[in-house]
């Protein structure tokens, strides 16, 4: 399977591949023997443990345009359906804009139209975190909450996926150990960590609180390594796997990128035990 060799060979755990063009609304269609024989491929691969999928960026369920979410409701549930098939331990979407109508106008069919494509899936819907431009749905850990209180389902339906480029671009700072936890806490607050099953690991080409959504190389924009270090390595986030989406060389990630993620897990989860002795 192309997918897991190439994670392989980058030296990856965990994968995301999009199920079909992720900017065309046309769904891909496979034979049964083929998402069979991926299921099969990644329980029995010997390095790359998990694929995640990722939903196609046109899904707006917070739309006003009726005909916009018929097609974003058909969408996200024929990838997720091909997430499940083929053994995926999580669909990541991009919930979509309300163009500045407020979250109030779009909840409830946020949540009818997750719902509905849970009756498809066996895998987790995994919400997004966004770097907050544009009238984007779940610039903030609370909006996130509201929807999945909505939806009124476990863990095991649906969970968060925290971009950590999102984060630092919609304001929120992880720069120190402080800020970390305080960060952290506040996802708890609002969203049992339970849910949060996913991480995508990525600096910023943009500062702190720029509303824009522009991934880096790790440790090559504004977040920097030391940042990056202290949020991967915090103790509750040990059992959360971590995805790159970073560019690479204009490719996406490489070899190198998955060893300095891996560098800066080793860094700071030794901070982290450093900095709880200090306190102790």
């Amino acid at each position: 399977m192309p997918a897991l060799d190439r994670g392989a060979g980058i030296g990856a755990e965990v994968i995301q591949v999009f199920t079909q063009s992720p900017r065309t609304w046309k769904p891909q269609l496979y034979a049964d023997e083929i998402l069979s024989s991926y299921r099969e491929a990644q329980r029995t691969h010997p390095s790359v443990r998990a694929t995640y999928c990722h939903a196609s960026y046109l899904i707006n369920l917070a739309t006003s345009d009726p005909l916009l979410l018929e097609r974003s409701v058909d969408c996200l549930s024929a990838n997720a359906a091909v997430a499940s098939a083929i053994g995926a331990s999580g669909i990541i979407l991009h919930v979509g804009s309300h163009k500045g109508a407020g979250i109030d106008s779009c909840l409830d069919q946020i949540a009818q139209a997750l719902s509905k494509t849970i009756e498809v899936a066996t895998c987790p819907l995994l919400l997004e975190n966004t770097a907050g431009g544009g009238g984007s749905v779940g610039r903030d850990f609370d909006e996130l909450a509201r929807i999945i209180d909505r939806v009124g389902v476990g863990p095991e339906h649906i969970g968060i996926c925290l971009d950590t480029q999102h984060l630092w671009a919609s304001g929120t700072s992880y720069a120190t150990f402080e800020t970390t936890q305080a960060a952290l806490a506040a996802l708890g607050a609002c969203v049992n960590l339970d849910r949060l099953q996913c991480i995508h690991f990525n600096d910023s080409k943009t500062a702190l609180g720029s509303n824009h959504d522009r991934h880096e190389n790790l440790g090559e924009g504004s977040i920097g390594s030391d940042a990056l270090a202290i949020f991967i390595g915090h103790p509750s986030l040990q059992q959360v796997p971590a995805i790159l989406e970073v560019p690479g060389d204009g490719k996406g990630p490489r070899f190198e990128d998955v060893a300095i993620a891996r560098r800066l897990h080793a860094k700071g989860r030794k901070a982290w035990s450093e900095h709880r002795k200090d306190l102790a």
